[in-house]
């Protein structure tokens, strides 16, 4: 499992794409953690919001397009090893749930990364690293990975999961930020399957996201069982 997820920690540092969205990640910290103090004079702002006001750029983008940033690198993280027949290989090696598992935590300590150099810089003129901020962000990308990898399961075709990636990434968002505001009694209730109601609370209930992707993995490691490579 480690070996598998070494392998992909290190194989998304190699692509244009991972190299793009880690300079718009950079770029984005820098540069609203520096101007964050222009918001700061023109509204009234709580002690505590003024705190997280140098974050709010790196927040904004990750919400909007984070889902669409996982799926633009990792679509077809496993389909596309069944596509050019590597995956028999792989199942001769190691289990199916250590191929499955060691792509997660792969995918996973890459955001991780991302994220904590994006939080450093932050912290530069916040003079301060905000822990929460950083576990509900991380929260939300764990869910995001997860969601990623179970579509490039029940997809068998690289090519689908990169459309799909795209309408997914874009329309996500906006789904689970309307159905966490919405009054409507018929729809509202989605949003207690949907990240973004637990991440506007202030308290630890991110672990009820953490909880629905460790659900979606496991689903997918029963499917990737039953399946042929």
């Amino acid at each position: 499992m480690y070996v598998i997820g070494k392998r992909e920690f290190f194989s998304l540092f190699k692509s244009i794409k991972s190299i793009l969205i880690i300079g718009i990640l950079l770029l984005t910290s820098y540069y609203s953690a520096k101007f964050s103090y222009v918001l700061m004079s023109l509204i009234e702002l709580t002690p505590s919001e003024k705190e997280q006001i140098y974050t709010v750029g790196l927040l904004t983008l990750l919400f909007l397009f984070g889902q669409l940033f996982v799926m633009g690198l990792s679509h077809d993280c496993m389909n596309r090893e069944t596509h050019e027949r590597t995956m028999r290989f792989l199942v001769t090696r190691t289990s199916r749930s250590s191929i499955l598992y060691g792509k997660f935590l792969g995918i996973a300590l890459f955001w991780f990364v991302c994220l904590a150099i994006s939080f450093l810089i932050v912290s530069i003129f916040a003079k301060q690293f905000d822990i929460f901020i950083f576990s509900q962000i991380m929260s939300l990308l764990i869910y995001q990975i997860a969601l990623t990898i179970l579509l490039s399961i029940l997809i068998p075709k690289p090519g689908i999961t990169m459309f799909l990636g795209t309408i997914i990434g874009l329309a996500f968002p906006i789904f689970g930020l309307w159905v966490s505001f919405t009054s409507n009694v018929w729809i509202s209730w989605v949003k207690f399957i949907t990240p973004f109601y637990y991440l506007e609370r202030d308290d630890y209930t991110l672990v009820v996201i953490l909880l629905f992707a460790g659900l979606m993995l496991f689903i997918a490691n029963l499917i990737f069982k039953r399946r042929e490579c």
